[in-house]
């Protein structure tokens, strides 16, 4: 890897030579296996917080751009209310479909997320779901050889699929081309304003940038399960049951007692 390209970086061929797993594995051996993480504000800023250069410090930014290498639901419950924290869900999913664990009252043991009770609007708080119901999005800016981990909230989901629906149709995958990620400032009907999450094409791949992304793509999906729900905001949006309108913000979790 020549690492002048990464001090100029224009484009993903840096990659070549760099494998992320063996980086990670020897690296971090008895660490906990995170990525560094873009943060989107409440009340309606259009500003994300992104990791700056030197370590603990934050950059505010308008927009920016990345490959999005991989990305899968994340859904959680928590029985008593989550105060934060690195405790898993009493429930969760990493893919939306099938939950893992044992949501008293609710199913014996995981099961079918379609048909669980708790992940049904009008099951949590303000006529949202008790199951929260999130989108973890892992991109790679160019000049950067690890991910950076973007968590998007209710708010961000559609707009985030009408995004993937629109690359399907022209025959691409989110992983083919560079996103641009920016913001938006919108007021649901009850006057609440929240940041929702836009994307729009920045380029395509170049045919010689596909296989470094494809091969960092498969690695980061390994590390995507190891990943817990550490670190995760402890509020979240509460939902519309009828319109899946942002209603209200949910009260911020206390400390169990």
């Amino acid at each position: 890897m020549n690492m002048n390209e990464l001090s100029n970086p224009n484009s993903y061929t840096a990659l070549e030579g760099f494998n992320l797993t063996d980086a990670m594995n020897e690296e971090m051996v008895g660490m906990d296996v995170s990525f560094d993480r873009i943060k989107i504000p409440a009340g309606g800023s259009t500003v994300f917080e992104v990791p700056g250069d030197a370590p603990g410090e934050t950059d505010a930014v308008k927009e920016f751009t990345g490959v999005i290498l991989f990305h899968h639901p994340l859904f959680s419950y928590y029985r008593e209310r989550f105060a934060g924290g690195n405790n898993a869900p009493d429930c969760g999913s990493y893919d939306g479909v099938t939950g893992v664990g044992n949501p008293a009252g609710a199913r014996p043991a995981g099961g079918s997320c379609a048909h669980c009770p708790l992940n049904q609007f009008g099951s949590g708080e303000n006529g949202g779901k008790a199951c929260k119901n999130k989108r973890r999005i892992y991109i790679l800016r160019e000049g950067e050889l690890i991910p950076l981990l973007l968590t998007l909230p209710t708010g961000s989901m559609k707009e985030f699929s009408v995004y993937v629906k629109r690359l399907l149709a022209k025959g691409r995958k989110t992983s083919a081309v560079v996103t641009r990620f920016s913001l938006k400032k919108v007021t649901n009907a009850g006057g609440i304003a929240y940041s929702q999450a836009q994307f729009t094409v920045d380029r395509p791949l170049t045919d010689e940038e596909l296989p470094y992304i494809a091969a960092m793509a498969e690695q980061v999906k390994q590390f995507a399960t190891r990943i817990g729900y550490e670190d995760e905001p402890a509020s979240a949006m509460a939902v519309d049951p009828e319109t899946g309108e942002i209603i209200d913000a949910e009260p911020t979790p206390q400390p169990l007692r």
